[in-house]
Formats: structure tokens, C-alpha cells, sequence
């Protein structure tokens, strides 16, 4: 390169992109690449808070401000709708979250050398970075590395450990999957642990699936204002506040809307929330029925149903009768589903995506079916990384 040039945006993977086209890493917008390849920092360059940063896979963007990190949301969000040909009558400000806020998280362990590691991957690799600190995680969940180290440590030969992390109501759930709990003395290290820690619940799956051997009481995670049993891997919105973002946007755009179907509803996330009868559909049968029991227990307006959507989708004559829809599909989207609501007689729909470009896909064939974005809210729920959430309104 001949020429200086600037740093622009973000691209997807985290890279900085000059005018032309070059892919420059650990670059952020406002940085300048000189002509030895060099770069300078720029207004928006931040020094990253964590040792561990360009090596471990949690993050990618801790060198850019909370400008350029809120740019970056924003901007895969809407170049998603772009892609589609879709442009939001209201774009909203973006959400991040906080740093350690991060409310649940799988971590990886194995021998290393005469010690353990344990943590997140390196980017693009099965390595593990032994994790000495970290600035996502919720302070409860991180107080528990260096206890997992010791009792990992027992295990001995070529192992190989996943740990599910999740903060709920009544402290942290631990879940280990490939921890040889053989015998009395494994059996008693692990209780030891779960005590010694205050643990809410420890599951341990040896193969046959995650066995609670350390429960004190069951264990809830509170939605709206309802506890609702916490199954062993259920799914939780990453951290409470991007939860609460997403939430606030849903009551907000269905508030009147009566009654609402609640599609790929999980526990209840949406459901327990809103001011309106509900009908909850989930095919996870654990998360269905712990929806089921809240709402019953609670005399809450909300029908749970146990329904694989991407299977069985519901019908354009069974949608007819909901004023408003909430659609919050896994990653993949919700093709089928979506081709139906456009079908039907349904008016408002609200869309929360962990993926913009499944999300842009479905919202090109609500828009072909006469609905119109009528607003779209980047979120950053995971906070310094490249993976982004909206929450999306589409009336017809």
C-alpha cells in the first residue's frame, strides 16, 4: 500500500475495512492504516480492558469505543434489512449491554500439562484460553473458575469438559458435562464443591443425560413477574438486561393487542410479560412444561402448548384469531412459520432475532405480504462480540 488510508466500519467478523475493501484486524472506524501496514488509533480506539483479548473467542471488538460498538450493532442490523430491500420507518437507538452482565455461558476445560485450563476457545480453534479474568461474565459466574480448576484437577488420563454456567433466582446453576463422578470419593468432591460454592443446583452428565445430585430447592429464574422452574439447559436470554430491552420493545408494540400467540415461547420469556391473554407454543418439552406449571400456579392468561413450530407450524385459520403475534425463533429463523403468518389475517407482528440475516429473510415475506417494518431496535446483548440481536415490528 501505497497510501494511508481510513478505518470505515466494522465488518461482520470484527475486522476494520479501509475504502478499498482491505481488512485490517484489531482496527476500529477513525483508525488510519499507514503505508507500512501500521495503524493509528483514531478517536474511537479503545484499549481493551482484558489480558486475554485477541486470543480468547468471547470477544472480538474490546478495542472499540461504545460509539463504534453501538455503530456496529446498528449497522449489521440494518444492512441486514437492506439486503432484503426492507428500510424501517423508525430506527431505534441501539441497547448494550454492561460489561459482566453475562448471565449464563459455556466454558471448556481440560489438562494442561500439570494443571487445568479452563475457559472460553481460542477464535477458530479447540484450544482453550485458561481464563484469569473476564470482563463478560457476571461477577458469580467467574468466582467460580478457579473452584472448577481444583475440582476438575482430580480427574486423571485424556479428559475433555463442558461447564454450562446460568445465573438464576436462587444462585448459579453448574452444570459439568464429561466429569468422571466415579465412586465415593468423586461423588464427595463434587458435593463439596456445590456446598462450598453456595451453588443453586449442580447436574452432572456422564453420558446419559444432566443429573441433579445438588438441588437445596428447586430452582427458578423469574420472567415478568412469575417464577418458572429452570430446566438443566434451558434457554435464557444471555443477560437480564438485553432481556429486559427485548421486553420493554414487545409491551410496548402489542400493548392493546388481545389475544397474542407466543411462537418458539420457551419458558415464557415474552409470555409472563405481556398485558394480554397469551397462547405459548414451544416444541422443547422440559421448557413447555415448566410454562405450563408457572402460568397455572400463578392464574396467569397464559395457555401453554407443546408444538414443534418448525414441523407443525400453525396455520394461517389457527392465526386468524390473535391480534398480535410475537415470533422469537432460534438462530435458523423461522421460514415456514413466517410464510404462514403471511397467510393469515394477522395484523401486528413483533420479530426478536439472534440473527439478522435469518430475521431479513422471513421479513422479506411478511413485507411481500403486505406488512410493512414499521420499526426495528439493534440490541448488543453480547457485549463486545460480533454476534447481535434486534427486536423488530412489522404492522400491515
Amino acid at each position: 500500500m501505497s497510501v494511508s488510508e481510513p478505518i470505515v466500519r466494522i465488518a461482520a467478523k470484527g475486522d476494520g475495512i479501509t475504502p478499498s475493501g482491505r481488512h485490517v484486524p484489531l482496527a476500529a472506524p477513525g483508525d488510519v492504516v499507514l503505508p507500512d501496514g501500521s495503524v493509528e488509533a483514531g478517536p474511537h480506539h479503545a484499549t481493551p480492558p482484558c489480558r486475554h483479548f485477541g486470543k480468547c473467542g468471547g470477544c472480538q471488538l474490546q478495542h472499540v469505543d461504545d460509539v463504534a460498538l453501538a455503530s456496529f450493532v446498528r449497522d449489521r442490523v440494518l444492512y441486514a434489512a437492506r439486503s432484503q430491500e426492507l428500510e424501517p420507518e423508525i430506527l431505534g437507538e441501539t441497547h448494550l449491554s454492561p460489561p459482566r452482565s453475562r448471565r449464563r455461558a459455556s466454558l471448556h476445560a481440560q489438562p494442561l500439562g500439570a494443571k487445568v485450563a479452563i475457559g472460553f476457545r481460542e477464535a477458530g480453534s479447540h484450544r482453550i484460553v485458561d481464563l484469569a479474568e473476564c470482563h463478560v461474565l457476571r461477577p458469580e459466574l467467574f468466582a467460580l473458575v478457579a473452584p472448577l480448576r481444583r475440582l476438575l484437577g482430580h480427574q486423571r488420563g485424556r479428559w475433555s469438559v463442558d461447564v454450562e454456567l446460568t445465573l438464576a433466582d436462587q444462585g448459579v446453576d453448574c452444570g459439568i458435562r464429561g466429569f468422571a463422578m466415579e465412586g465415593l470419593e468423586a461423588t464427595e468432591a463434587a458435593l463439596a464443591f456445590a456446598q462450598d460454592n453456595g451453588l443453586a443446583r449442580l447436574t452432572i452428565d456422564m453420558g446419559y443425560g444432566a443429573q441433579a445430585v445438588w438441588e437445596p430447592q428447586p430452582l427458578t429464574v423469574t420472567l415478568g413477574r412469575t417464577p418458572v422452574a429452570l430446566p438443566p439447559g434451558a434457554f435464557l436470554q444471555a443477560t437480564a438486561d438485553g432481556e429486559a430491552a427485548l421486553v420493554a420493545a414487545a409491551r410496548e408494540w402489542l400493548a392493546g393487542a388481545d389475544p397474542v400467540a407466543d411462537l418458539f415461547a420457551g419458558l415464557g420469556t415474552f409470555a409472563f410479560a405481556l398485558d394480554a391473554p397469551v397462547s405459548a407454543f414451544e416444541a422443547a418439552r422440559d421448557a413447555h412444561l415448566a410454562c405450563r406449571a408457572a402460568a397455572a400456579r400463578g392464574k396467569l392468561p397464559v395457555e401453554a402448548h407443546h408444538r414443534d413450530l418448525f414441523r407443525n407450524p400453525l396455520q394461517s385459520n389457527e392465526l386468524d384469531r390473535f391480534a398480535g403475534v410475537l415470533l422469537d425463533p432460534p438462530r435458523a429463523g423461522a421460514r415456514e412459520q413466517a410464510a404462514r403468518i403471511a397467510e393469515s389475517a394477522v395484523e401486528r407482528v413483533v420479530y426478536v432475532s439472534c440473527n439478522p440475516a435469518s430475521w431479513a429473510k422471513d421479513a422479506r415475506t411478511l413485507a411481500d405480504a403486505g406488512f410493512r417494518l414499521a420499526e426495528l431496535r439493534p440490541v448488543g446483548q453480547f457485549r463486545w462480540s460480533t454476534h447481535v440481536e434486534l427486536a423488530s415490528l412489522f404492522v400491515r
